[in-house]
């Protein structure tokens, strides 16, 4: 566990054995026997370790963790999952448009039927008013 936990996080950061041993005021060699589990670092050591690694002390005793190429996998299909719902909402938007514009649509043409049918309502009530108005009238008057 901290063993490879140590070796993939080295990797990770770019650090050689080397480079590490040198931060960590420990020769190369610890490292070495640390990666390959003869040896475990003492607590303060262990802590000084996950400050350079950028983890946590837990992190580097628990479970191992994934590799880079398991990280860059996952990141991989995380981004196609994305792009995918990325395309799946653009498409729902542009249906609930498309729904919007044929609800609007409705709705105006009620209104115009509505509107044409008091227009011509008003000119019918308008002729009947004249009709009435030219029977009461008597012969002669004009």
């Amino acid at each position: 566990m901290l063993s490879e936990n140590l070796k993939n996080l080295r990797k990770a950061k770019g650090l050689s054995q080397e480079e590490l041993a040198a931060r960590l005021h420990v020769v190369r060699q610890t490292v070495s026997k640390w990666e390959k589990g003869r040896s475990v670092p003492d607590a303060e050591l262990l802590i000084r370790l996950a400050e350079e690694l950028d983890t946590t002390p837990a992190a580097l005793l628990g479970p191992e963790l994934p590799q880079a190429a398991e990280a860059d996998r996952v990141a991989e299909q995380l981004g196609r999952i994305n792009e995918q719902l990325a395309i799946k909402n653009r498409r729902a938007r542009r249906i609930w448009k498309i729904v919007a514009g044929v609800l609007i649509g409705a709705v105006v043409i009620q209104l115009l039927l509505i509107l044409l049918s008091m227009a011509s309502f008003r000119s019918f009530q308008t002729e009947a008013e004249s009709t009435v108005q030219a029977q009461e009238l008597p012969l002669g008057e004009p």
